[in-house]
């Protein structure tokens, strides 16, 4: 079963059970910050899960793509050397939300599972695992769905702490928890490993397939468990494991999607194809990361989720390299990703350009010093030495720009160590920001009773201060070492706490100019009103209460973060001028990146709309506006026309922001000082989120120009291929395609018709005969639904008196036609006939007592559904 059957037939399962289809979220979790990437199902409905957010359905069900790459899911250095170990994958998940629990959703797993109609693993492959006390789950799976009491194993706590178990789930330290209970395939005793539990666990023999999780807990801050008024159901399978499961294969890499990417690296570094080489099923694994970062909006850089990406990147291009590739390769394996991947993730080939593109100009830009690069590490490594030095592995990094893991990568496989500890001791603040970046570990609540922080970033960039507070681990302590994560409160700071849809600044606080400590800051959050907390890392040093320190920001992120929600205040007021003033704002999120803003309007943005907002906000930045902020009371704003933005909360006294004429909102974010510093505006794309609500995607600045380079890139290749000789000519070109195709296809379907009308009549002879009634069930190879009905009408114009039944299978789908003659439809009519038949094939249909026609997606049981047709129709006649 292919990989994409095996994805649909999933969503087709939980959808027959009454879940909602959900479609697969972004790999940024735009509304998560405590998330590098989207790293499971649940993400997207984790405010579901705590009960912040509201769905109009209770049960949920989603095939979700992945990335495991930042943070402490990080399985970058194993990818390519294991089994089961990617950057990117899709996890299949089940979900309810307070409606069915352990009873159904153990029900739901082993029937998708065991039953011939769905996967058919033989059960006695299979074994579960439950958390060592839940024995409402190891009772439902003994006593009714019949798994043998040795096959089933209890986890206890062996994490070293009460209800730290493989099988107990929690969100974190407090929150929803619960039990879970897993579904393992054993793959036989020629593979090593022993069953879940045992010392020989992390073998191979024994693979978890399948994970339910039942939040039945909320967890308080003194560790005692409350049953939770609705428990709820989070579970999830990994798609290219259980492929290889149903595929007979052992390796994720043996699947059919990935042997297909590994044959398309093959053919791109010009080595043969073979499963034996890791570094084609590294540069395999890594196009999909790198895809489908690039598809939702992340581009390469040096900090935070771009620059795993880069890393992601030059990893493969180094693989490529390591074969002999010198050249540009990489991205011309995209199309073949979508090839693949494309149906089940339309973004990707919407974007396929757009990310052809970006990884072109990263290869570009890593050859220019890849030679060079790896130079200077074989001459470092040239006399024989156990380790590669700090300063060569900085310098690498540095100046080459070699991310340090694929140095250790290259060293790893010639056996050499490298020194961390003095590329540590080496690394500028740059490289500490990316690491810490890439950590997620969300700041939570913490105790604090001190001073209020001074805010200095509308006019300032760096601002002398003194630490009033230190937390670790959200709780207080009086200095940070380093290495040691925290979070930093301040008298004075010029760094922007997240607010108003604009994430938090990240920057530095150092103590005599960074020799004597350097925390480095990758987020800002308010921790009260008027209390900053700067979650970071101690990158040098030590840090206490007390300390006088310079708080100076990320320049280049706050003037982007600048661009973008300047842009955002133009957009509004475009989209009310082009839309109306209905529009209303019902999320934002800004970035360094892009913007992100959702609003009220009852339909799709045409073109021509889309066209007319983009304009009018170009417009406005060529026009340079001056950005000016005032202050006044709250009712004074409302009164003088400012829109209050939706989700904010507003004091007394409230900022308001004026851009000339065109815009005028309160706003307590930071700014450019004139319109002109936006550069330039482009929409980038505009869908629908919720009913009557909209989201437009745009980018400003470098990031706009770069969209704009990729687009020209596009209508380039194009008239290219189309062999236009302008880009005016394209559209033309393409058309003039279209009716060819149209004028092919009728001509096709005139050929089918003629082919299958020929065929159907010989099909009169295999007639049988019920009491002097002809009764005929039949194939028809090839026919369309016309040709179906056209052999329908002349087989009972020959037959006279006669009951018809005649299907076709094509892409994946079931046509069928039944036809009474009308002597006959006072016994039989065509429309239970004709449903009697598409109810096994997994469809309905209907029509009139003499024609009926029906439709199904499971053309594997046609035969059988037209052979029991004689059965049925005996006991009608």
């Amino acid at each position: 079963m292919k990989t994409s059957e095996i994805r649909q037939k999933f969503l087709d399962f939980f959808a027959s059970k009454g879940h909602q289809v959900v479609p697969s979220s972004s790999l940024v979790p735009w509304d998560d910050p405590t998330l590098l990437f989207t790293n499971a199902g649940m993400n997207q409905f984790k405010d579901v899960f705590l009960g912040f957010d509201k769905r109009s359905y209770s049960r949920a069900t989603t095939a979700q793509k992945c990335v495991r790459a930042g943070g402490k899911h990080n399985d970058l250095e194993n990818v390519g050397y294991t089994a089961r170990h990617h950057t990117f994958f899709e996890m299949l998940g089940n979900f309810s939300f307070g409606d069915y629990f352990k009873r159904d959703a153990i029900h739901y797993a082993w029937e998708f599972l065991t039953d011939p109609k769905w996967l058919g693993l033989p059960r006695e492959k299979l074994m579960v695992t439950v958390y060592a006390t839940d024995d409402e789950a190891y009772d439902i799976w003994n006593k009714e769905i019949g798994v043998p009491a040795d096959k089933i194993v209890r986890i206890g706590d062996n994490k070293g702490a009460p209800y730290a178990s493989d099988n107990f789930w929690q969100m974190g330290d407090t929150g929803p928890c619960g039990p879970c209970t897993e579904i393992f395939y054993d793959h036989g005793e020629h593979i090593w490993g022993g069953p879940p539990g045992s010392p020989e666990e992390d073998g191979d023999r024994f693979i978890e397939i399948w994970n339910n999780v039942f939040m039945q807990f909320n967890r308080d801050e003194s560790g005692v468990m409350h049953p939770l008024p609705k428990p709820s159901v989070d579970t999830g399978m990994g798609l290219e494991r259980i492929s290889a499961v149903l595929q007979g294969v052992h390796a994720n890499y043996e699947i059919d999607l990935f042997q297909n990417l590994i044959r398309a690296a093959a053919r791109e570094t010009g080595v043969p194809f073979s499963m034996d080489v890791p570094s084609l099923k590294v540069i395999a694994d890594h196009i999909r990361a790198c895809a489908f970062l690039i598809a939702d909006g992340v581009q390469p850089s040096n900090d935070g989720r771009g620059y795993v990406l880069r890393r992601i990147i030059r990893r493969a291009i180094r693989h490529g390299y390591k074969l002999g590739q010198k050249g540009l390769f990489f991205h011309k394996l995209v199309a073949d990703l979508v090839a693949e991947m494309g149906a089940a993730y339309p973004e990707l080939r919407e974007r396929q350009a757009v990310v052809e593109d970006a990884l072109r100009q990263e290869e570009i830009r890593f050859a220019e010093t890849l030679d060079k690069g790896m130079a200077l590490l074989d001459g470092a490594l040239a006399g024989g030495q156990k380790q590669l030095d700090g300063a060569t592995l900085f310098k690498l990094y540095d100046t080459f720009g070699f991310p340090v893991d694929l140095t250790a990568d290259i060293c790893r496989e010639r056996e050499i160590e490298v020194d961390l500890e003095g590329f540590e001791r080496e690394m500028e603040a740059q490289r500490e920001r990316a690491r810490a970046a890439s950590s997620f570990k969300m700041t939570g609540n913490v105790d604090y009773s001190g001073e209020d922080t001074a805010f200095h970033g509308y006019d300032a960039v760096s601002r002398d201060a003194h630490v009033l507070a230190l937390y670790r681990n959200n709780e207080p302590v009086t200095t940070l070492q380093q290495g040691e994560e925290g979070l930093v409160i301040l008298d004075n700071t010029p760094f922007y706490a997240e607010g108003g849809g604009q994430i938090g600044d990240s920057g530095e606080i150092s103590a005599n100019g960074g020799v004597d400590a350097l925390f480095d800051v990758v987020d800002t959050q308010k921790i009260q009103a008027a209390v900053f907390g700067h979650k970071g890392r101690m990158a040098r040093g030590a840090l206490s209460v007390g300390d006088s320190v310079q708080a100076t920001i990320d320049l280049h992120k706050r003037l982007a973060t600048a661009r973008n929600h300047s842009a955002t205040h133009l957009l509004h007021s475009a989209l009310r001028h082009v839309l109306g003033t209905h529009v209303a704002q019902k999320g934002s999120l800004v970035t360094a990146e892009r913007t992100r803003f959702d609003f009220a309007h009852g339909a799709p943005v045409s073109a021509t709309e889309l066209a007319e907002i983009e304009r009018m906000v170009n417009r406005a930045i060529l026009h340079n506006h001056d950005v000016a902020a005032s202050h006044m009371t709250y009712d004074d704003a409302i009164r003088s026309g400012a829109i209050a933005l939706f989700g904010e909360k507003y004091g007394d006294e409230v900022r308001v922001l004026k851009m000339g004429d065109f815009s005028t909102e309160l706003c307590g974010g930071t700014h450019v000082v004139r319109t002109g510093d936006i550069g330039f505006f482009k929409i980038v794309s505009e869908s629908g989120v919720a009913a009557g609500v909209r989201r437009i995607e745009a980018v400003t600045g470098e990031n706009a120009v770069a969209y704009a380079q990729a687009q020209d890139s596009l209508i380039r290749e194009a008239s290219a291929t189309l062999k236009a000789q302008s880009s005016d000519e394209v559209v033309t070109k393409i058309s003039a395609l279209q009716e060819q195709l149209r004028a092919l296809e009728k001509e096709m379907a005139r050929m089918k018709a003629k082919l299958a009308t020929s065929a159907g009549e010989s099909l009169a002879d295999s007639a049988i005969d019920l009491g002097g009634v002809k009764l005929l069930a039949a194939e028809l190879e090839g026919a369309d639904s016309t040709a179906l009905r056209e052999t329908l009408d002349k087989l009972k114009d020959r037959l006279k008196s006669a009951v018809i039944v005649l299907g076709a299978r094509a892409e994946g789908k079931v046509s069928l036609v039944a036809g009474v003659t009308p002597d006959l439809t006072g016994r039989i009519k065509a429309g239970e006939l004709v449903n009697f038949v598409a109810q096994q094939v997994g469809g309905k249909g209907g029509g009139r007592p003499d024609m009926a026609q029906a439709g199904g997606t499971q053309p594997e049981n046609l035969p059988a559904a037209l052979a029991a047709v004689r059965e049925w129709a005996s006991g009608k006649l």
